[in-house]
């Protein structure tokens, strides 16, 4: 198995939602996706990185998606979907495999930012392509078959530099 290497070209797929609710959930705690980034990139070239929103017109929503593109994320959005019934629905996750599977062929390394199950069958994939695949998420509520398939695992609930924390 190839590890972690300087001159990997890597692309880092984040699933913001994904993210924002684990953190919320399991530390009341907002996500520090700056320190992500800098873990996920370690020091190896960084050929994309990407950030999936979904937009819900809330307050500093516009605030955090720069904050985000300033980190060095390409902020992809889509509108939250409300249907007859009150019923929502927001998600990236065919659009993150498709993002994955263009870049696949100009990556050493796909790096998902999500604990989603969903994505174990594109990362299985993206290794079939001869991509090494790294996930970075909160175990707590990270898919037990993702952590299996990725080449490497890291368990966001063990540092809490991976939090922001609240403003007193």
């Amino acid at each position: 198995m190839k590890s972690r290497h300087k001159n990997q070209r890597i692309g880092v797929f984040v699933d913001v939602q994904n993210m924002y609710y684990s953190a919320k959930n399991l530390h009341k705690a907002k996500a520090n996706f700056r320190t992500i980034l800098k873990d996920a990139v370690a020091d190896r070239k960084i050929i994309r990185a990407i950030a999936y929103v979904i937009r819900a017109d809330v307050k500093d929503e516009k605030t955090f998606y720069d904050a985000l593109e300033e980190m060095g994320f390409e902020v992809k959005s889509k509108d939250l979907q409300v249907f007859f019934g009150g019923a929502k629905k927001g998600d990236w996750d065919v659009g993150i495999a498709m993002d994955v599977m263009r870049l696949a062929p100009k990556l050493d390394t796909v790096v998902l930012v999500s604990g989603d199950g969903d994505f174990s069958d594109l990362l299985e994939h993206a290794k079939s392509l001869g991509c090494r695949t790294e996930v970075l998420a909160f175990g707590k509520t990270t898919s037990h078959k993702l952590i299996e398939v990725a080449d490497l695992f890291i368990d966001l609930d063990k540092n809490k530099e991976y939090l922001l924390k609240k403003k007193k």
